[in-house]
C-alpha cells in the first residue's frame, strides 16, 4: 500500500510536530515502513543531513525527530523547503538542504511555484519508496489570505490526494471556536478532505469535555479521533524556541547538595535554541531562558546561544544591558559559553559583509578572536573529542569563521584531524559546534568544569544521564499517547482508504481556490 495522512492545526504550535512524530512511532512499532514530509517548514531550528551527493545540508529539526519516531536517518526529502527567518522581513531559503536565495514577503511569490514543484516532486518520491508518509502542515490552513498557492496545508492535501485530520491546543482556549472556524473557512474542495479532528494537552475531567466532542460532531459531521493529555515530560526537540517556557523540561533533584543554575539569553533571532536541552536533561541542572539582565547576577553559568542574525542579536544584547551583564559575569569569575552566533559575539571584531553587511562591528571582546563572514555557508557534521580524548559530534552551521585568533588560545575541542575548535579562555567558552553536548561524557565533564569556576562545590555530576535514552524514552511517550488516547482503527483507516465520501460541507466555507 501507499497510505498517507496530513496533520494540520489550528494554529502555530498547536501540537502538529509531535503528533506527526507520535503516529510516526506508532506506525513504525507496528512494522509499517513510515516516512515523516513537511513540505515547508520556517524555523531557526535545523539539523545536518548528508545528502546523496556527500554535502551537508538542513531540514527542520523537529523532521530530523521525526525521522528518529520511525527508526530512519534522516533524509534531505523530508523538509524540502527551509525557510530561516533573518529578520521579520526576509528570510534565507534552503532548498532540498542547501541555501539558495533570501526573500521577502512580496519576492516569495515569484520563487513559490519552484518551491511547489520541489516540494510535490519530494513527496512523489518517498511514497513511492515507502508504505505511509504523515505529512505536517504548516501553521494554519484556514490563513485564507494564502491560499492562493500554498502547496504545505490543503494544496498539499489536495494535490496528494490526502486525508487530513486537525489538531487545536485547548489549553489556549476557544478549541471548538478553533476547531470548527478552521473547517468553516475552507472552501468545499479543501472540507472534503478535512475528516475530522484531535485535542490536545487537556487536563481535567473528560466526562466534562464530551458533550462539547458531541456538538462538534454534530456541527461538523466530522469525529475526534481522540485526545491527548497534557504531558510534561514532551519538552525535547521543540519545533519552535517560543515552545518553551521559562525552565526547560523538569529538572531532577541533583545528585549533591547544589543546583547548578543555567541562564540562556533568549535572542529575537536565537538559532538552534534545543541545544541547551542536553544540559536540562541532567540532574541538578536547571535550564532558563531570559532577558533579564538582573536574572544573569545570580545564575552560574550564561550561555550566549546560536543566532541567525548574530550582529543584529549583538546590538540587541546592547540595548537592553544584557551585553553588559554578561561582561559583568565574566568580571566575577564565572563561566561563560557562547554557541555558534553567540560565540562569535565574544570576540574582539566582527567582520561581516554578508549577514547584516554592516561591515566591522566590535564584538563582546570577551576572547581574543576576530570573526569574519563569507558567502559560503558551512553546514557540515562535526566529529572529535575534548579534553582527555573524550568523543565528541555535532553539527555546524554558519557563515561566520574565525579570521584572527591569539595563537596562545587553547581550543575546547579538536576534530578528527587534531585541529583546534571553539575557545577555552579563563572563565569564558565558545565553539561553532552545534549539538556538541548530546556527547554525553563530553557534557559532564564540562559542567563539572563550569560548576568548579562557578564556586558550586556541592555539585556533582551523574554519571548515567544518557541523552539519546532520554529522547527515545519521549519518542516513545509520543507513540504511547497514540496508542492509548487516540482512535488508531479510525486513523488507519483513513491512512488505508483515504478520506470519506460522505463528509459535509459547513458554510460559510473561502471562496474557491487554489
Amino acid at each position: 500500500m501507499t497510505g498517507g495522512l496530513l496533520v494540520a492545526g489550528t494554529t502555530s504550535d498547536a501540537g502538529k510536530s509531535v503528533l506527526t512524530a507520535g503516529i510516526c512511532r506508532w506506525l513504525h512499532r507496528r512494522g509499517v515502513k513510515v516516512a515523516p514530509f513537511k513540505a515547508q517548514n520556517m524555523s531557526n531550528n535545523s539539523a545536518v543531513v548528508l545528502g546523496p551527493d556527500g554535502r551537508g545540508g538542513e531540514i527542520g529539526r523537529a523532521q530530523a525527530m521525526q525521522a528518529a519516531a520511525c527508526g530512519l536517518a534522516p533524509d534531505l526529502r523530508f523538509n524540502p523547503v527551509l525557510l530561516k527567518p533573518g529578520s521579520d522581513l526576509a528570510s534565507q531559503v534552503v532548498l532540498l538542504g542547501q541555501a539558495v536565495d533570501t526573500i521577502t514577503a512580496g519576492t516569495f511569490r515569484t520563487l513559490r511555484p519552484r518551491l511547489a514543484d520541489t516540494a510535490y516532486a519530494a513527496l512523489a518520491e518517498l511514497r513511492s519508496e515507502y508504505d505511509v508518509v504523515i505529512c505536517e502542515g504548516a501553521g494554519s490552513p484556514a490563513e485564507i489570505n494564502l491560499r492562493d498557492g500554498d502547496y504545505v496545508n490543503m494544496g498539499l492535501a489536495r494535490h496528494a490526494r490526502l486525508p487530513t485530520i486537525i489538531i487545536g491546543d485547548i489549553d489556549r482556549g476557544g478549541v471548538f471556536a478553533a476547531m470548527f472556524g478552521t473547517l468553516a473557512l475552507l472552501d468545499p474542495a479543501d472540507q472534503a478532505l478535512l475528516a475530522g479532528f484531535v485535542v490536545n494537552k487537556f487536563r481535567g475531567d473528560l466526562g466534562l469535555l464530551a458533550p462539547g466532542l458531541e456538538m462538534l460532531r454534530q456541527l461538523t459531521g466530522r469525529p475526534t479521533y481522540g485526545v491527548l493529555p497534557w504531558a510534561l515530560d514532551l519538552w525535547l526537540d521543540a519545533e519552535d524556541s517560543l515552545a518553551y517556557g521559562r525552565v526547560l523540561g523538569r529538572p531532577p533533584a541533583p545528585r549533591g547538595t547544589e543546583w547548578l543554575d543555567v541562564a540562556v539569553l533568549r535572542l529575537p533571532r536565537i538559532s538552534n535554541a534545543t541545544d541547551v536541552e542536553a544540559l536540562a536533561t541532567e540532574p541538578g541542572v536547571r535550564v532558563r531562558l531570559t532577558v533579564e539582565p538582573a536574572e544573569l547576577a545570580a545564575a552560574d553559568l550564561v550561555v550566549l546561544p546560536g543566532s541567525k542574525s548574530t550582529v543584529a542579536d549583538l546590538a540587541w544584547l546592547r540595548e537592553t544591558g544584557l551585553a553588559d551583564a554578561v561582561t559583568a559575569h565574566v568580571a566575577a569569575g564565572r563561566p561563560v559559553l557562547g554557541i555558534c552566533g553567540g560565540y562569535q559575539m565574544l570576540a574582539r571584531a566582527i567582520h561581516d559583509p554578508v549577514e547584516s553587511r554592516q561591515g566591522t562591528v566590535p564584538g563582546l571582546g570577551l576572547l581574543p578572536i576576530e570573526i569574519t563572514f563569507d558567502h559560503t555557508k558551512i553546514v557540515r557534521p562535526a566529529r572529535g573529542s575534548a579534553a582527555a580524548d573524550l568523543p565528541v559530534h555535532g553539527y555546524e552551521i554558519h557563515h561566520g569563521y574565525v579570521s584572527t585568533a591569539d595563537p596562545q588560545l587553547t581550543p575546547l575541542l579538536r576534530d578528527t584531524g587534531g585541529a583546534g575548535e571553539g575557545a577555552m579562555h579563563g572563565v569564558v567558552h565558545g565553539t561553532h559546534w552545534h549539538g556538541a553536548f548530546e556527547s554525553d561524557e563530553f557534557r559532564r565533564w564540562f559542567l563539572t568544569r563550569a560548576a568548579r569556576l562557578a564556586g558550586r562545590t556541592g555539585f556533582r555530576i551523574a554519571p548515567d544521564t544518557s541523552f539519546a535514552a532520554a529522547r527515545e524514552r519521549s519518542l516513545d511517550l509520543l507513540g504511547d499517547l497514540v496508542e492509548e488516547h487516540l482512535d488508531t482503527d479510525a486513523l488507519w483507516r483513513l491512512i488505508e482508504d483515504g478520506p470519506p465520501t460522505d463528509l459535509p460541507f459547513v458554510p460559510p466555507g473561502a471562496p474557491t481556490g487554489g
